[in-house]
């Protein structure tokens, strides 16, 4: 969006007109860009129903930030016409009081929803999933089935994957809608039913249920209980909202600093340092091993002044390559593509990735060093690459391994960590050949 646009969406006289052309997504990403104070005002603008499609658009942050604005009518009106797990979600924010109250004021079938979501644990299926569907019988006709569709459809999230049950609301199978609409209005619905039962427990982990959702290509997936009664859906916009906000912490702590949990621009300076100082703390910490070995060196350096200037090329290259192999890693990790026992079977791709990618930079940099300086030291900076490359691919294999194994999450053990132990390391793997070939 260009600056004059953005300027009269701002401008207060020409506030109204602008949001009257905009549709709910591009008012929303409007409002998500502003202050608050502005985004109140903006917020104001709209029409009801505008504010309310509008409303169930915005980030979790920005909802909050707009309550405050409003009075206790517009408040339960955008609470009550929230889907109930979007509604958890945004309750489990607020503090338990203001919670509390804004539940007291919704209506009971509401209530009653949204206290069953949030009675299940924060990072469960049963938080996420839409207890709201449409439920098919097996005995059932397809025009029978079509006719509940039409009758229950409107107030529920989704009809595009549709739960089979019996008599005692186990669940038996699914189908899909598309099915419903092709088939013989006098078939039973459990000759076309799907009997390979995909359905996640209410207690499993939300991201290893959107990477099923993701994986299978579903829309919806069913969630039982333990005795395999159906109690929900989980949709795949709200596995989408998790893997998104998975993948943003997975940067963020890549990155070497705490996942903010909220937009960017609804966040103060002060959370912003605050989300980064611990990690750069502790990195300058882990560094201090650096000047360690460059201290402990220092007469080797001082005989060969030359090898001082190819420290930054080479731990730079070493950082560059563990980083690599350690978002590689953690990025498979995260999908399934390696598993606990994939352990050796990672460390040894990376490790031969490692060597080949020091082998090519080795030979690429021989000549270039023989020019500049001569050719022992020449040989010495080749080697180091391949020594430091292949070790640097190693470590970034096993950190993230080793951090999920022991319980952490693999993307702390990434980026910033692997950088700082093949820096310390690869000097010394530096000197080491340095002292072997120069023969200081």
């Amino acid at each position: 969006m260009n600056n004059q646009k953005s300027f009269k969406f701002y401008d207060p006289g020409k506030m109204k007109e602008r949001l009257a052309e905009l549709d709910p997504v591009k008012v929303a990403d409007e409002l998500a860009r502003m202050e608050p104070d502005s985004q109140a005002m903006a917020f104001a603008q709209l029409s009801r129903s505008r504010a309310r499609d509008v409303f169930q658009l915005l980030d979790v942050a920005h909802q909050e930030q707009i309550l405050d604005h409003l009075d206790a009518d517009q408040t339960t009106y955008l609470i009550e016409e929230m889907d109930p797990d979007d509604r958890a979600s945004l309750l489990s924010g607020l503090p338990s009081r203001v919670a509390e109250d804004l539940l007291t004021g919704l209506d009971p079938l509401e209530r009653s929803l949204t206290a069953q979501l949030l009675a299940y644990a924060e990072e469960s299926a049963g938080r996420i999933m839409s207890p709201e569907f449409v439920s098919l019988r097996p005995t059932w006709t397809v025009a029978e089935a079509l006719a509940r569709i039409r009758e229950q459809g409107p107030s529920v999230e989704t009809i595009h994957t549709l739960p089979v049950t019996d008599d005692h609301d186990l669940l038996t199978g699914t189908i899909e809608l598309s099915d419903l609409v092709l088939a013989d209005p006098d078939q039973k619905v459990a000759e076309i039913t799907h009997r390979d039962l995909r359905s996640v427990h209410t207690d499993d982990d939300q991201e290893e249920v959107s990477r099923l959702l993701q994986a299978a290509n579903l829309l919806a997936i069913p969630v039982v209980n333990t005795e395999g009664r159906l109690l929900g859906l989980v949709t795949v916009d709200d596995a989408m909202d998790v893997l998104a906000r998975e993948e943003a912490e997975d940067i963020a702590r890549a990155g070497g600093a705490e996942p903010l949990g909220r937009p960017y621009f609804s966040v103060s300076d002060f959370r912003l340092a605050r989300s980064r100082i611990v990690w750069l703390m502790a990195l300058i910490i882990a560094a201090s091993l650096t000047v360690q070995v460059l201290n402990a060196f220092e007469q080797t350096l001082e005989k060969v002044v030359a090898l001082t200037l190819f420290i930054p090329l080479l731990i730079g290259t070493g950082g560059n390559v563990g980083a690599q192999s350690s978002t590689t890693i953690v990025r498979s990790m995260a999908v399934g593509d390696v598993q606990p026992g994939d352990f050796l079977r990672a460390l040894l791709r990376e490790a031969r990735v490692g060597l080949l990618l020091g082998g090519m930079l080795g030979l690429l940099s021989y000549p270039a060093v023989w020019l500049f300086a001569d050719q022992a030291l020449a040989l010495v900076v080749s080697l180091t690459l391949v020594s430091i490359c292949t070790l640097a691919s190693v470590v970034g294999a096993i950190m993230p391994q080793l951090a999920r194994s022991c319980g952490v999450d693999p993307a702390v053990a990434s980026a910033p960590f692997v950088t700082t132990i093949v820096d310390a390391s690869g000097l010394m793997v530096y000197f080491f050949i340095a002292q072997t070939i120069l023969k200081l």
